[in-house]
């Protein structure tokens, strides 16, 4: 298990050094990439309370918070080098990779919450059309994925983050490293390119 305990609550850890710490780790990310496991072990350092914090906030739980960031840092060390820097930071990317995998790890929870319910009211329901329902919701969940794989990258992060994973526009905007007023535009743009695809009304 990690030894992780971030000194401050999630999102409360802006300082004067931040840029430093961004630019650090996009150097270190490119080490990584290259195989370098001292590089990995410094960027370890920087990066990996930040996920455990953004973790817990999503998961409320330690240890398997704890779990979910041992799993990004692996996923990291395998892909690092897919990660296009011209495409973004790597602190965004990590990031996002990380806020994923905990929303994963909810949806996951979610589900075998769900099975263990139907299975309980299956004796009692036996009308109960649970098949039809289940093809329902994944088909509706299928729709809001594709529309999702519709936006653009930058978009997609914003809504998924403010909208799956519950955070205010200036935590975005921390986690992101960007403007609010940034924010702001890539939440609207997304929510109307969604609203397009998914074929409701304004």
């Amino acid at each position: 298990m990690l030894n992780l305990v971030p000194s401050q609550e999630p999102f409360d850890d802006v300082d004067a050094d931040a840029d430093a710490t961004v630019e650090a780790a996009s150097t270190l990310l490119q080490r990584v990439a290259m195989g370098d496991q001292r590089a990995f072990s410094e960027l370890y350092d920087i990066i990996a309370p930040r996920m455990l914090g953004l973790v817990r906030h999503v998961l409320r739980d330690h240890a398997q918070s704890e779990e979910v960031v041992q799993e990004v840092l692996l996923e990291i060390w395998q892909t690092a080098p897919r990660f296009d820097p011209n495409k973004g930071k790597a602190v965004t990317w990590m990031l996002t990779m990380t806020h994923r995998r905990a929303i994963d790890r909810v949806r996951s929870a979610q589900s075998s919450r769900d099975r263990d319910v139907k299975i309980g009211h299956r004796e009692r329901d036996r009308e109960y059309d649970s098949v039809a329902e289940n093809v329902e919701i994944r088909l509706e969940h299928d729709r809001v994925e594709k529309a999702l794989g519709r936006l653009t990258e930058l978009q997609r992060q914003a809504v998924e983050l403010s909208y799956y994973g519950g955070y205010s526009q200036s935590e975005v905007s921390e986690m992101l490293g960007i403007p609010m007023g940034t924010v702001k535009t890539r939440l609207r743009d997304g929510m109307m390119r969604l609203r397009e695809e998914l074929g409701v009304a304004s």
